[in-house]
C-alpha cells in the first residue's frame, strides 16, 4: 500500500571499543539501529556532556545478492543530573542505497527514525553503553 505510514519496532544495543577524549565527543560501533551496522561519531554542540547534540555514521549490510550502504544523521538531546548515566531522545533519518547482483536497478531512498533510550557514558570517556528502542518511520511501504 502506497502512502501508509508503518512504524516498526526495533532493539539498538550500541557499545563503544574505542576511548573518547571527552564524554561530549564519542565514536562507536552500532548493530540494530537506524543504520543497521554502522560505525559512528557523537557530539554535543556545547562543551557540557549532556544536552544538544548529534550524530553520523556510515554503516550497512549485505546478505546474499544484495547491498545496502547506510549514512544515519540525527540530532539528540541527553538528559542526566551525574554526569555518566543519561536519558537519550533523537530523531533523525537515514539515506540508504542498495544493489543487487541479479537486478541492474539501484535502489536508494531515505526513512526517519526516533530513538528513546539509555545511555552510560563516564564524564572523563572511556567505554560507551547505549540501549535504545528505536521506531523506524516508512512512508510508500509495499
Amino acid at each position: 500500500m502506497k502512502n501508509l505510514l508503518t512504524v516498526i519496532l526495533s532493539f539498538c544495543i550500541v557499545l563503544s571499543v574505542l576511548h573518547a577524549q571527552t564524554a561530549a565527543k564519542s565514536a562507536y560501533v552500532e548493530l540494530g539501529g537506524p543504520g543497521f551496522a554502522s560505525v559512528n561519531f557523537d557530539t554535543r554542540f556545547n562543551k557540557r556532556e549532556d544536552g544538544l547534540g548529534g550524530r553520523i555514521g556510515i554503516g550497512g549490510f549485505s546478505d546474499g545478492g544484495i547491498a545496502i550502504v547506510t549514512l544515519p544523521v540525527e540530532l539528540n538531546y541527553l538528559l542526566g543530573k551525574d554526569n555518566k548515566n543519561y536519558f537519550e531522545i533523537g530523531g533523525g533519518f537515514t539515506y540508504f542505497n542498495g544493489a543487487s547482483v541479479f537486478d541492474v536497478d539501484n535502489t536508494s531512498g531515505a526513512f526517519g527514525h526516533l530513538s528513546f533510550g539509555y545511555r552510560l557514558q563516564p564524564k572523563n570517556g572511556g567505554f560507551l553503553f547505549r540501549a535504545a528502542i528505536v521506531p523506524v518511520l516508512v512512508t510508500d511501504f509495499l
